[in-house]
């Protein structure tokens, strides 16, 4: 059988094997910290700038894979990238389990993002090509790969709370550092779902024939909404579940919540797929920010248990579909060759955005408005990235 054989006879199978990546490089390795959140700060008595540290720790790993990823996958190919990745993320994941000192955590996630930078960067790279097998399903499976976040973050909503509560039972010392190396565990069975199937599509960059290269001022606005996203969207995913629990939502609620948000990246792979394959600009990033500044805002606005699920329902259904939309943006204006550096290229100024995002919403919710205010900010940045993204304009390929 040629190595493409299986992507093309099974690209739906090949496509969900690779979300295996996105689930662990950000719906376990990050957002599950959300989770983890509120019983770390209460057994350490973290303050919220501290606990949105954390998270500005994992964003600033990410920045720095993400500028390591290339040459990686110019030396080693895309596969190596990704499987190499997602067990050294399963690695630093587990060992927040030995640990309680801030800057050993502040550490572990660092390393944690660094790893997470190359599973993410490598597999949107595969999905891309994955999707130019089939090109008239591209935007349903770029997007089932980038849905595959959602999975971890169900996994996560159900995961977790059932660790914390046997080791309460068990009355451990630090009950969160249980639900570490659960995610540890779960993040390595993972890595062994899509190491074979990732194998099937081509790792190593096209040569290039000197045109099509990723052009920084071409995708001025596209970069600068994206960077926006990054301030923006993490805020919420770091501090929801702690907000949640300060208004009084239940336990079985925000797992339910969580779960249900984890769900909606999964079925956003359908909901977009035909506007990622018709806008050829910056469209699709523009509406997608927008509305996630909407979700932002709901539990703001109102504490109600209809309020929270709608905002957690949209957020879900909307995020990582903008993550999709610059995947789609970089495959609809450049050839091939140049796809890893222009994904690479909109990864670094995620993650550059990430890092500001969570330490400055946690020093606001410190102050007299607390996490409303933070998520308040958070909603403005997104708001200003879709006015960016609106500016984005296709380029003229020929």
């Amino acid at each position: 059988m040629r190595k493409h054989d299986f992507a093309i006879r099974h690209p739906l199978l090949t496509a969900l094997a690779l979300s295996m990546g996105a689930a662990i490089s950000l719906g376990l390795t990050r957002f599950s910290y959300a989770l983890l959140l509120p019983p770390m700060r209460a057994d350490l008595g973290w303050s919220y700038l501290l606990a949105g540290a954390m998270n500005t720790a994992n964003a600033f790993g990410y920045f720095v894979g993400a500028l390591i990823t290339p040459m990686l996958m110019r030396r080693w190919g895309a596969q190596t990238a990704l499987i190499g990745g997602a067990v050294l993320a399963s690695v630093f994941m587990a060992l927040s389990g030995f640990v309680t000192d801030a800057d050993m955590l502040l550490l572990q996630r660092v390393l944690a993002g660094i790893a997470s930078a190359f599973i993410f960067i490598a597999g949107g790279v595969l999905a891309a090509r994955l999707a130019a097998l089939h090109v008239e399903r591209a935007g349903f499976l770029i997007g089932l790969y980038y849905g595959g976040t959602g999975f971890g973050i169900s996994l996560s909503a159900l995961l977790v709370p059932a660790v914390l509560s046997a080791a309460a039972a068990r009355e451990a010392a630090h009950a969160w550092q249980w639900a570490w190396l659960a995610l540890g565990g779960v993040c390595f069975l993972m890595t062994l779902l899509m190491a074979r199937p990732a194998h099937h599509i081509e790792g190593k960059p096209a040569a290039s024939g000197g045109h099509g290269h990723f052009r920084i001022r071409s995708f001025a606005f596209g970069l600068a909404g994206y960077f926006m996203f990054g301030v923006g969207y993490i805020g919420y995913m770091t501090f929801v579940i702690a907000l949640l629990k300060e208004q009084g939502m239940s336990a079985p609620a925000i797992t339910a919540f969580y779960a249900l948000l984890g769900l909606a990246v999964v079925a956003s792979s359908r909901i977009w797929a035909h506007m990622l394959d018709r806008f050829k600009g910056g469209q699709s990033l523009a509406i997608l920010n927008a509305l996630l500044g909407v979700a932002t805002l709901l539990p703001v606005l109102s504490s109600a248990p209809l309020a929270v699920f709608i905002s957690g329902t949209l957020f879900g259904a909307v995020f990582l579909s903008v993550v999709a939309s610059t995947t789609a943006l970089v495959r609809h204006n450049l050839p091939s060759e140049a796809w890893t550096t222009g994904i690479s290229g909109f990864t670094t100024v995620f993650a550059f955005g990430q890092i500001a995002g969570p330490t400055v919403v946690g020093w606001i919710s410190d102050t007299a408005g607390g996490l409303q205010r933070g998520l308040v900010f958070s909603a403005v940045a997104l708001f200003v990235g879709a006015a960016l993204a609106t500016r984005q304009r296709a380029l003229a390929r020929g």
